[in-house]
């Protein structure tokens, strides 16, 4: 049976168009004129039956289904291209890897990592990506992904890779001495009284550390700015806007360093884990079994 798909091309002279919101910038960038642009509109046009933009004197807009459409196609047209990128790599025994990250587990533990890994298989390109949250594979071209929370994601296998660190106060050595003097270390009443910094998804952290350790700071406990990432939450302790709650690991080699200081070592138990989840179907990729073996290794001499 004969697929009901348009044409390839005219779904690439869409996408430009749609993309670009002009018919001439379209042509430019595909290197085609203006006229073979316009006809290849009015062609996919004709073929779905509806209009995909409003011409509007020479404008050109998206209609609402034009609008919808283009996500869509550009999403499978960066999948083909993808696919077939992965397919020629292969032919000379190469293949990549899509895997989606935590920014700052990527930056501070995965990346520093990753040369270990590209000595062992230089014919696997790993390409990241930044995630936050869950999400659907089949809505991407990602293959694997790191995560921390549950392990419960639909549709996935989950490994467990490790627990993350105890998160400890830190702060700048300027914002320290502003507060303490020549103190070296505070009170935790004296931490009470500086400005405290929060993770967005983590507001309840200051105020489960001063209950774990016996004082009550209700109010002072979840006031303070709020970071979305640990990236910009760090910066922003680095810069001295604050004290905040980090997994030690994040920030050890500021600590290292000087930048950052830690005022008070008492220290908020591991909250949650890190997994590398993946779809059943992608488990038997070559390239994923190669770098979950490798990961798995990495994060056994972490936590042995």
């Amino acid at each position: 049976m004969r697929r009901k798909v348009p044409s390839l091309n005219a779904l690439l002279v869409f996408e430009a168009a749609a993309r670009l919101q002009s018919f001439t910038q379209a042509a430019d960038e595909l290197a085609l004129t203006q006229s073979a642009v316009c006809k290849q509109i009015a062609s996919l046009e004709d073929w779905l039956g509806l209009a995909l933009f409003a011409r509007v004197k020479k404008r050109v807009q998206l209609s609402a289904a034009g609008r919808d459409y283009a996500e869509k196609i550009r999403l499978h047209l960066d999948k083909i291209e993808r696919d077939t990128l992965e397919l020629m790599a292969h032919k000379e025994g190469a293949g990549v890897l899509e895997l989606a990250v935590i920014p700052t587990f990527a930056t501070q533990w995965l990346i520093p990592r990753l040369a270990d890994f590209q000595q062992m298989r230089p014919d696997i390109t790993i390409n990241l990506s930044t995630k936050t949250s869950a999400f659907l594979f089949p809505d991407t071209l990602f293959h694997a992904a790191i995560h921390s929370g549950d392990a419960h994601w639909p549709g996935t296998i989950g490994d467990y890779l490790m627990a993350e660190d105890q998160a400890i106060p830190v702060c700048s050595p300027a914002l320290l001495k502003k507060h303490l003097g020549r103190k070296k270390s505070a009170g935790i009443g004296e931490l009470a009284s500086m400005p405290l910094l929060h993770l967005s998804t983590r507001l309840e952290d200051w105020r489960r550390w001063f209950e774990l350790h016996g004082h009550t700071n209700d109010v002072n406990a979840v006031n303070g700015a709020r970071y979305e990432l640990f990236t910009m939450l760090i910066e922003a302790v680095i810069a001295g806007l604050g004290t905040a709650l980090i997994p030690r690991y994040m920030i050890q080699s500021h600590i290292d360093s000087g930048k950052l200081v830690v005022p008070i070592d008492l220290s908020l138990p591991e909250q949650t884990a890190y997994y590398l989840v993946y779809p059943e179907e992608n488990a038997k990729l070559p390239t994923l079994q190669a770098f979950r073996e490798w990961l798995l290794r990495q994060t056994a001499i972490k936590t042995g």
